[in-house]
Protein backbone atom coordinates (compact mmCIF):
# COMPACT_ATOMS: atom_id res chain seq x y z
CA UNK A 1 0.00 0.00 0.00
CA UNK A 2 2.74 2.63 0.91
CA UNK A 3 4.82 1.52 -1.96
CA UNK A 4 1.89 2.35 -4.12
CA UNK A 5 0.58 5.86 -3.08
CA UNK A 6 3.99 6.65 -3.28
CA UNK A 7 4.32 5.86 -7.17
CA UNK A 8 1.55 7.90 -7.04
CA UNK A 9 2.82 10.83 -5.74
CA UNK A 10 5.98 10.92 -7.83
CA UNK A 11 3.76 10.57 -10.81
CA UNK A 12 1.40 13.87 -9.57
CA UNK A 13 4.29 15.45 -7.85
CA UNK A 14 7.42 14.93 -10.10
CA UNK A 15 9.20 17.19 -7.82
CA UNK A 16 9.11 16.12 -4.66
CA UNK A 17 11.60 13.93 -3.13
CA UNK A 18 10.80 11.43 0.09
CA UNK A 19 10.59 14.21 2.49
CA UNK A 20 7.94 16.07 1.04
CA UNK A 21 6.21 12.79 0.07
CA UNK A 22 6.03 11.88 3.81
CA UNK A 23 4.60 15.46 4.95
CA UNK A 24 1.87 14.64 2.15
CA UNK A 25 1.20 11.41 4.26
CA UNK A 26 1.18 12.42 7.73
CA UNK A 27 -0.86 15.35 6.49
CA UNK A 28 -3.50 12.51 4.98
CA UNK A 29 -3.90 10.95 8.27
CA UNK A 30 -0.71 8.00 7.29
CA UNK A 31 0.65 6.64 10.66
CA UNK A 32 4.21 6.06 9.20
CA UNK A 33 7.57 7.16 10.11
CA UNK A 34 10.19 9.04 7.75
CA UNK A 35 12.73 6.50 7.92
CA UNK A 36 10.04 3.48 6.55
CA UNK A 37 8.98 6.19 3.72
CA UNK A 38 12.49 6.79 3.03
CA UNK A 39 13.31 3.06 2.69
CA UNK A 40 10.25 2.47 0.61
CA UNK A 41 11.23 5.17 -1.72
CA UNK A 42 14.60 4.11 -2.05
CA UNK A 43 13.32 0.67 -2.68
CA UNK A 44 10.92 2.13 -5.52
CA UNK A 45 13.76 3.68 -7.02
CA UNK A 46 12.02 6.61 -6.85
CA UNK A 47 13.97 9.97 -7.92
CA UNK A 48 12.94 13.73 -7.75
CA UNK A 49 13.24 15.42 -10.86
CA UNK A 50 15.32 18.96 -10.74
CA UNK A 51 12.90 22.03 -11.81
CA UNK A 52 15.32 24.41 -13.70
CA UNK A 53 15.87 27.63 -11.90
CA UNK A 54 15.39 30.62 -13.60
CA UNK A 55 18.85 32.82 -14.12
CA UNK A 56 17.51 35.65 -13.50
CA UNK A 57 18.87 37.31 -16.81
CA UNK A 58 16.61 37.44 -20.27
CA UNK A 59 18.33 37.41 -23.25
CA UNK A 60 19.48 40.78 -24.59
CA UNK A 61 21.54 39.95 -28.04
CA UNK A 62 20.33 40.06 -31.84
CA UNK A 63 21.29 38.68 -34.92
CA UNK A 64 21.56 42.62 -35.97
CA UNK A 65 24.97 42.05 -33.48
CA UNK A 66 26.59 39.07 -35.27
CA UNK A 67 30.05 39.22 -37.08
CA UNK A 68 28.26 38.86 -41.06
CA UNK A 69 25.91 41.74 -40.08
CA UNK A 70 28.45 44.37 -37.80
CA UNK A 71 32.15 43.08 -39.12
CA UNK A 72 34.65 44.63 -38.18
CA UNK A 73 36.48 48.03 -40.26
CA UNK A 74 39.76 48.43 -38.84
CA UNK A 75 41.97 47.16 -35.64
CA UNK A 76 40.59 48.67 -32.66
CA UNK A 77 37.03 48.88 -33.84
CA UNK A 78 35.75 45.85 -32.55
CA UNK A 79 37.13 42.98 -29.98
CA UNK A 80 35.00 40.10 -28.96
CA UNK A 81 35.29 37.69 -25.78
CA UNK A 82 34.30 34.89 -24.38
CA UNK A 83 34.89 32.04 -22.34
CA UNK A 84 36.48 28.56 -22.42
CA UNK A 85 36.23 26.18 -19.61
CA UNK A 86 38.35 23.54 -19.03
CA UNK A 87 39.72 21.19 -15.76
CA UNK A 88 43.54 20.23 -14.06
CA UNK A 89 44.26 16.90 -14.11
CA UNK A 90 42.74 16.27 -10.98
CA UNK A 91 39.50 17.22 -12.39
CA UNK A 92 39.35 21.08 -10.78
CA UNK A 93 37.67 22.96 -13.54
CA UNK A 94 38.56 26.68 -13.91
CA UNK A 95 37.58 29.26 -16.43
CA UNK A 96 39.90 30.83 -19.21
CA UNK A 97 38.43 34.75 -20.34
CA UNK A 98 39.95 35.51 -24.39
CA UNK A 99 39.61 38.47 -25.64
CA UNK A 100 40.63 39.48 -29.52
CA UNK A 101 40.30 42.15 -31.62
CA UNK A 102 38.52 41.14 -34.66
CA UNK A 103 40.13 42.67 -37.25
CA UNK A 104 43.58 41.90 -36.83
CA UNK A 105 42.84 38.39 -34.66
CA UNK A 106 45.28 39.83 -32.41
CA UNK A 107 45.30 38.15 -28.69
CA UNK A 108 44.49 40.95 -26.19
CA UNK A 109 44.55 39.27 -22.97
CA UNK A 110 43.45 36.15 -21.07
CA UNK A 111 42.08 36.15 -17.75
CA UNK A 112 42.70 32.22 -16.05
CA UNK A 113 40.38 31.16 -12.70
CA UNK A 114 38.26 28.95 -10.96
CA UNK A 115 35.76 31.43 -10.61
CA UNK A 116 35.38 34.49 -13.17
CA UNK A 117 32.08 37.13 -12.31
CA UNK A 118 31.02 40.19 -13.68
CA UNK A 119 33.76 41.76 -11.48
CA UNK A 120 36.42 40.07 -12.33
CA UNK A 121 35.32 40.65 -16.14
CA UNK A 122 35.28 44.26 -15.84
CA UNK A 123 39.15 44.45 -13.87
CA UNK A 124 40.55 42.17 -16.86
CA UNK A 125 38.89 44.86 -19.58
CA UNK A 126 40.31 47.75 -17.46
CA UNK A 127 43.71 46.33 -17.49
CA UNK A 128 43.58 45.90 -20.81
CA UNK A 129 42.36 49.15 -21.43
CA UNK A 130 45.05 51.06 -19.96
CA UNK A 131 47.74 48.29 -22.32
CA UNK A 132 46.05 48.95 -25.49
CA UNK A 133 43.42 51.44 -25.35
CA UNK A 134 39.92 50.91 -25.52
CA UNK A 135 37.69 49.57 -28.92
CA UNK A 136 34.93 50.98 -30.17
CA UNK A 137 32.64 48.18 -30.08
CA UNK A 138 32.90 44.93 -27.74
CA UNK A 139 30.95 41.93 -28.88
CA UNK A 140 29.55 39.13 -26.51
CA UNK A 141 27.44 35.97 -26.50
CA UNK A 142 24.59 36.11 -23.87
CA UNK A 143 26.67 34.79 -20.77
CA UNK A 144 25.40 36.16 -17.73
CA UNK A 145 28.54 37.62 -16.47
CA UNK A 146 28.42 40.20 -19.88
CA UNK A 147 24.74 41.08 -20.37
CA UNK A 148 24.75 41.94 -16.33
CA UNK A 149 23.17 45.63 -16.39
CA UNK A 150 26.72 47.33 -14.81
CA UNK A 151 28.75 45.54 -17.06
CA UNK A 152 26.60 47.51 -19.68
CA UNK A 153 26.73 50.44 -17.75
CA UNK A 154 30.17 50.98 -17.16
CA UNK A 155 31.22 50.10 -20.54
CA UNK A 156 28.99 53.01 -22.06
CA UNK A 157 30.90 54.99 -19.74
CA UNK A 158 33.79 54.28 -21.13
CA UNK A 159 32.54 55.46 -24.73
CA UNK A 160 32.28 51.37 -25.72
CA UNK A 161 29.19 49.96 -27.73
CA UNK A 162 28.25 46.62 -25.93
CA UNK A 163 26.66 44.60 -28.24
CA UNK A 164 25.33 41.08 -27.96
CA UNK A 165 24.11 37.79 -30.19
CA UNK A 166 21.89 35.84 -30.56
CA UNK A 167 21.24 33.61 -27.53
CA UNK A 168 22.94 29.98 -28.32
CA UNK A 169 23.95 31.08 -31.46
CA UNK A 170 27.96 31.05 -30.97
CA UNK A 171 28.67 31.40 -34.45
CA UNK A 172 27.40 34.97 -34.45
CA UNK A 173 30.92 35.59 -32.34
CA UNK A 174 32.60 33.67 -34.52
CA UNK A 175 36.64 34.96 -34.30
CA UNK A 176 36.35 34.27 -30.91
CA UNK A 177 35.19 30.72 -31.35
CA UNK A 178 37.56 30.14 -33.79
CA UNK A 179 40.01 31.14 -31.50
CA UNK A 180 39.10 29.11 -28.38
CA UNK A 181 38.74 25.59 -31.44
CA UNK A 182 42.43 26.82 -32.33
CA UNK A 183 43.52 27.27 -28.40
CA UNK A 184 41.89 23.57 -27.98
CA UNK A 185 43.64 22.13 -30.83
CA UNK A 186 46.94 23.04 -30.28
CA UNK A 187 46.94 23.56 -26.31
CA UNK A 188 44.22 22.13 -24.49
CA UNK A 189 43.04 19.09 -25.90
CA UNK A 190 46.49 17.48 -25.33
CA UNK A 191 48.12 19.67 -22.27
CA UNK A 192 46.45 18.78 -18.86
CA UNK A 193 47.54 21.12 -15.61
CA UNK A 194 48.39 20.21 -12.23
CA UNK A 195 46.92 23.35 -10.90
CA UNK A 196 45.13 26.74 -11.88
CA UNK A 197 48.40 28.62 -11.37
CA UNK A 198 49.71 26.41 -13.54
CA UNK A 199 47.19 26.49 -16.40
CA UNK A 200 47.23 30.68 -15.61
CA UNK A 201 50.95 30.31 -16.70
CA UNK A 202 50.77 28.24 -19.56
CA UNK A 203 47.98 29.34 -21.34
CA UNK A 204 49.20 33.24 -20.77
CA UNK A 205 52.49 32.20 -22.43
CA UNK A 206 50.56 30.29 -25.57
CA UNK A 207 48.95 32.87 -26.18
CA UNK A 208 52.05 35.42 -26.75
CA UNK A 209 53.14 33.05 -28.69
CA UNK A 210 50.22 32.72 -31.17
CA UNK A 211 50.20 36.29 -31.54
CA UNK A 212 53.59 36.38 -33.23
CA UNK A 213 54.01 32.99 -34.44
CA UNK A 214 50.11 31.46 -35.66
CA UNK A 215 50.21 32.10 -39.42
CA UNK A 216 46.46 32.85 -40.20
CA UNK A 217 44.79 31.77 -43.89
CA UNK A 218 42.80 34.65 -43.30
CA UNK A 219 45.58 37.09 -43.27
CA UNK A 220 47.43 35.89 -45.97
CA UNK A 221 49.14 33.94 -44.12
CA UNK A 222 50.76 36.41 -41.74
CA UNK A 223 50.71 36.49 -38.02
CA UNK A 224 47.98 38.56 -36.11
CA UNK A 225 51.30 40.96 -35.14
CA UNK A 226 52.72 40.89 -39.10
CA UNK A 227 49.26 41.75 -40.27
CA UNK A 228 48.95 44.77 -37.42
CA UNK A 229 52.24 45.97 -38.12
CA UNK A 230 51.49 45.75 -42.01
CA UNK A 231 47.95 47.83 -41.35
CA UNK A 232 49.75 50.63 -39.20
CA UNK A 233 52.15 50.94 -42.00
CA UNK A 234 50.32 51.12 -44.84
CA UNK A 235 47.86 53.71 -42.59
CA UNK A 236 50.93 55.94 -42.13
CA UNK A 237 52.33 56.01 -45.61
CA UNK A 238 49.40 56.83 -47.32
CA UNK A 239 49.21 53.61 -48.91
CA UNK A 240 45.71 51.20 -49.61
CA UNK A 241 45.44 49.36 -46.04
CA UNK A 242 45.61 46.04 -45.84
CA UNK A 243 41.87 43.79 -44.90
CA UNK A 244 41.93 40.73 -43.77
CA UNK A 245 39.20 38.15 -44.94
CA UNK A 246 35.83 38.68 -43.01
CA UNK A 247 33.30 35.47 -42.49
CA UNK A 248 29.76 35.94 -43.94
CA UNK A 249 26.73 34.84 -42.91
CA UNK A 250 26.36 30.92 -43.68
CA UNK A 251 25.85 30.60 -47.36
CA UNK A 252 27.91 33.54 -48.38
CA UNK A 253 31.61 33.47 -49.85
CA UNK A 254 34.22 34.65 -47.56
CA UNK A 255 35.64 38.10 -49.20
CA UNK A 256 38.70 40.31 -48.84
CA UNK A 257 38.24 43.90 -50.09
CA UNK A 258 42.06 45.20 -50.30
CA UNK A 259 45.06 42.11 -50.62
CA UNK A 260 47.79 42.20 -47.87
CA UNK A 261 50.18 42.80 -50.22
CA UNK A 262 48.15 46.24 -51.55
Amino acid sequence: MLATELRKLSRLHRAWGYKMAYKHLRRQGWDVNRKRVHRVWRECELRATPTKRASGQKALGSAENSIWNFPPERPHHVWSLDFKHDVTSNGTPYRILNVIDEYTRRHMGVLVDRSIGTRKVQQHLERLFRAHGRPGIIRTDNGREFIAGELGVWLTGQGIDPRAVEKGRPQQNGYIESFHRTMGRYLLDWEKFDSVLEARTVIAAWCKTYNSGHYHSALDDLTPNEFARAWYKATRDGEPTPSPQLRRAPGQRYARTTPVGG
